[in-house]
């Protein structure tokens, strides 16, 4: 297997309802003729294609050099979009593609780079060369996701941590408010009388408890 650092995506250059009744392989096989048959290369130029409903269909074998980047195929795995028609360097992923593309990209994103830990840079093809190609900044893009992926980082350790838990902190300055005004209201009793008190402290705060306990079992199951 060869040796892989990057990866670079690309699009199609078709328009959105381009061949929108054949299945992606029939899509794939077409981008294929035109590379091989008009460019007289060997095979289509990317490893992976994804149509416009996120199927990712694999192009030319991850483990021979591909023909998508002049100058850069060495090294690196071209992922390729289907659609970006008329579109420009500036323009947003959502201008021209879709969201399941978008969650597909990401997805084998991911993979490549847990399979090939070696892979660690994204770019674009407009990066290397005066193309509008994929139709948005890549490095700009990323940012975006990686800001993204924070927000959800934190909010998702904030759900699953019981001291986040605006009900659980409740419940637990409940118990201990309760403990405290029991314990000053016992030491002004004697006898029996702070006998049946402390019977009574005892039931109130294991029902603080058990208050406890439910909001425990809301806030696992995401109620905060």
């Amino acid at each position: 297997m060869r040796q892989l650092n990057e990866i670079i995506i690309h699009c199609t250059d078709t328009r959105p309802n381009w061949w929108e009744d054949r299945t992606s392989a029939e899509k794939v096989a077409e981008v294929r003729r035109w590379h091989v048959e008009e460019n007289h290369w060997s095979d289509v130029g990317y490893h992976f294609l994804i149509d416009r409903d996120g199927t990712v269909i694999e192009g030319r074998p991850l483990e021979k050099t591909g023909a998508h980047v002049k100058g850069h195929n060495t090294g690196t795995v071209g992922i390729s979009l289907f659609g970006g028609h008329g579109g420009s360097a500036s323009d947003q992923f959502q201008d021209n593609f879709t969201e399941d593309q978008e969650r597909a990209l990401m997805q084998l994103i991911r993979q490549l780079q847990d399979n090939y830990p070696s892979i660690t840079s994204i770019s674009g093809h407009n990066q290397y060369a005066a193309k509008a190609c994929p139709t948005f900044s890549v490095p700009a893009w990323l940012e975006g996701k990686r800001v993204e992926f924070v927000q959800e980082v934190v909010e998702e350790r904030a759900r699953t941590s019981p001291t986040q838990s605006r009900t659980v902190q409740a419940s637990a300055v409940q118990v201990v408010t309760g403990i405290s005004g029991m314990v000053g209201a016992l030491q002004a009793l004697s006898g029996t009388a702070q006998i049946i008190a402390m019977g009574g402290a005892v039931l109130v705060i294991l029902l603080g408890m058990f208050i406890m306990r439910e909001r425990l079992i809301a806030w696992a199951s995401g109620w905060r």
